[in-house]
C-alpha cells in the first residue's frame, strides 16, 4: 500500500515536471485531457484521467508553490515594491492572529499619470478563483486615448462596508481629492456608504447598464421599447430631451419612472449630473479590466499581485509607444468623435450674431453656439467638452481651428504625460535584499476561507434574468409585446 502511494507520488512528480512549461502563462488552457493526449502521442504513455490530473496539480505546485506559503511572501514583496517604486502606496493589513485581511497597491507610475486624466474614478469588485477565496477590488479611469488606465488594486475578504471603506481610505492617501472628481460604480450599498464616509460630498454616479439590468429583472413589461428609451434618456444632453423621453417611459410602464426617480436622476442621467462625467456613463472599463485578469485570478495571491504589476509594465510601454505614434492633436477616441461631428457639420448653415455667438441652422432646427463660454443649446459642447457639429460649423465660419475648444484631458500631450513614467522591471526574487525583520514577518492565509473540494467555479453566478435574456424572445408583430406571436395575440381587435 505504502509503495503504491510512493510510486504514485513519483509518477505525478515526473509527469508534472514535464508539463511545467505549459502553465507559465496563466492564460494557457492545458487540461488533464490534453496531458493524456500529448503523453500518448509523444511518449507512448497511456495515462488515466486521474494520473493526468495529479500531474497537472504537481506542475502547478512546482511553478507557483503552496498557495498557503504565498501569503508569507507578501511582506518582502511589498517592501521591494516600495523600494523600487518610491512614492507608491502599498499597504498590508492583518488580523490579530496574523491572518491575512487586506492588501492594497497603487504604483507611483499610476499616481503620476492620474494628474493628466479626467478625475472620474470607476471602481468594481470581482471574485478570486484561487485556493483561498477573496475579492479583488480595482479603481481605474480613462486616459486621453479613451482606454483603461488602472489606478489601484486590492485583495480583500469580501465586498462589505469595512473592506470598501479601507480601500477608499488607502485610495485617498494615494490620490487625494481633486476638483470635479467623481466615482462611478454599480449600485453596491457598501460602495455608496464608503464613498460618503471617506469622500463626503463627492459626486457618486451609477453605471447606467447596471440600472438597466435591475429594471429588466424587476419589471417584466415592454423590455424592447424600454431598452432604447432608457439609454436615450440617460444619454440626453438637454432637459427638454430628458423630459420628453421620460414621458414615453411613463407611457410604457409608470413603475419604471418611479423606480428611476427613487434612485435619483443625478445618479444615472448625464444632464442631471452635478459634476461632468463626459463619456463615462458605465463601469465598462472596470468590467474590461476584470475580463483581462480573469485567468490571473486563479493564481496564488503573490503571483496575482505580480501579474498586475507586469500588466501595468506591459500596458505602459505599449501605450507610450502608441502615443508617440499618434500625430493628431487629440487621442484616438476623441479624435474619432471630432471627425464624426465634423462630417455632420458640413451641411449646417451659420449666421453670426456677435464675434462669439452664432446661430446654426440644421434644417428647420436652430441652435445657438457661444464659443466664448464653450456652450451650445444642443448641450453636447459643454457636457462632452468637445466641439459639437454646431460648434465646428461656427468655428469654420470664423476660420478658426478647434484646438482651444477641447478638454486638455483629450490631447496627445496629456496622453504622453500620463505614461511618461515607466514601470521598471523588478529584479529576480533570489536577488532581493530584504531586512531580516521583514523576512521574519508572518502572514497566514485567511482563516476559514479554504476553497471547498470539487471543481472550482470559474464564472460568477448569473441571475435567472441574465440567463433568460440570452435566449431568443418571441415578440408580437401586432402589439409589440413579448412572449407571444401575432397569431396568438389577445390584444388584436376581434373580427366582426
Amino acid at each position: 500500500m505504502d509503495e503504491t502511494f510512493i510510486q504514485r507520488k513519483r509518477t505525478a512528480a515526473v509527469l508534472g515536471s514535464m508539463v511545467v512549461p505549459k502553465y507559465c502563462d496563466p492564460k494557457t488552457v492545458y487540461t488533464p485531457k490534453d496531458i493524456q493526449t500529448d503523453m500518448l502521442s509523444e511518449h507512448g504513455l497511456n495515462l488515466s484521467y486521474m494520473q493526468a490530473w495529479r500531474a497537472k496539480e504537481k506542475a502547478l505546485q512546482f511553478l507557483r508553490g503552496n498557495p498557503c506559503d504565498s501569503y508569507n511572501k507578501l511582506p518582502k514583496y511589498f517592501y521591494i515594491l516600495e523600494k523600487n517604486y518610491p512614492g507608491s502606496v502599498v499597504k498590508l493589513k492583518k488580523a490579530a492572529d496574523d491572518c491575512f485581511l487586506y492588501a492594497f497597491v497603487a504604483l507611483c507610475t499610476s499616481i503620476n499619470g492620474w494628474q493628466h486624466c479626467r478625475p472620474v474614478v470607476v471602481v468594481d469588485g470581482t471574485f478570486l478563483k484561487s485556493a483561498y477565496r477573496g475579492i479583488m477590488l480595482t479603481a481605474s479611469t480613462m486616459d486621453a486615448a479613451g482606454t483603461i488606465f488602472p489606478l489601484a488594486y486590492a485583495v480583500v475578504d469580501s465586498e462589505n462596508d469595512a473592506s470598501w471603506k479601507w480601500f477608499f481610505e488607502q485610495f485617498k492617501e494615494a490620490y487625494g481629492e481633486r476638483p470635479s472628481m467623481c466615482v462611478v460604480s454599480d449600485r453596491h450599498e457598501s460602495i455608496l456608504k464608503a464613498t460618503s464616509v471617506v469622500y463626503p460630498g463627492l459626486a457618486h454616479y451609477s453605471c447606467m447598464w447596471h440600472i438597466w439590468t435591475n429594471i429588466r429583472s424587476k419589471f417584466k413589461k415592454g423590455h424592447l421599447q424600454l431598452h432604447e428609451l432608457y439609454f436615450a434618456t440617460a444619454r440626453s444632453y438637454t432637459m427638454d430631451e430628458f423630459n420628453e423621453r421620460m414621458l414615453k417611459i411613463e407611457e410604457v410602464d409608470l413603475r419604471v419612472k418611479s423606480y428611476l426617480y427613487d434612485i435619483g436622476y443625478h445618479r444615472w442621467s448625464r444632464v442631471h449630473a452635478t459634476v461632468n462625467r463626459t463619456f463615462t456613463m458605465t463601469s465598462n472599463i472596470a468590467e474590461s479590466l476584470n475580463a483581462v485578469t480573469k485567468d490571473a485570478r486563479e493564481l496564488p495571491i503573490f503571483d496575482l499581485f505580480e501579474y498586475m504589476r507586469t500588466l501595468l509594465e506591459r500596458w505602459t510601454k505599449k501605450k507610450l509607444s502608441k502615443a508617440k505614434g499618434t500625430f493628431t492633436y487629440l487621442g484616438h477616441k476623441y479624435n474619432k468623435e471630432l471627425e464624426d461631428n465634423s462630417t455632420l457639420s458640413q451641411k449646417l448653415r451659420v449666421r453670426a450674431s456677435t464675434d462669439h455667438i452664432h446661430t446654426v441652422l440644421d434644417g428647420v432646427k436652430r441652435y445657438i453656439v457661444c464659443l466664448e463660454n464653450k456652450k451650445c443649446s444642443c448641450g453636447q459642447f459643454q457636457l462632452d467638452e468637445l466641439p459639437c457639429a454646431h460648434a465646428l460649423a461656427a468655428l469654420r465660419h470664423r476660420n478658426e481651428t478647434y484646438e482651444n475648444y477641447c478638454s486638455p484631458y483629450y490631447t496627445r500631450k496629456s496622453l504622453l504625460l500620463t505614461y511618461e513614467m515607466p514601470v521598471n522591471p523588478l529584479p529576480d526574487e533570489g536577488k532581493w535584499e530584504v531586512p531580516q525583520h521583514i523576512l521574519d514577518e508572518v502572514v497566514k492565509p485567511p482563516a476559514g476561507d479554504k476553497r471547498q473540494p470539487g471543481r472550482p467555479h470559474k464564472e460568477r453566478y448569473k441571475t435567472f434574468d441574465e440567463i433568460k435574456s440570452k435566449k431568443y424572445k418571441v415578440s408580437c408583430g401586432n402589439c409589440g409585446g413579448e412572449g407571444h406571436n401575432k397569431r396568438t395575440c389577445k390584444n388584436a381587435p376581434k373580427k366582426k
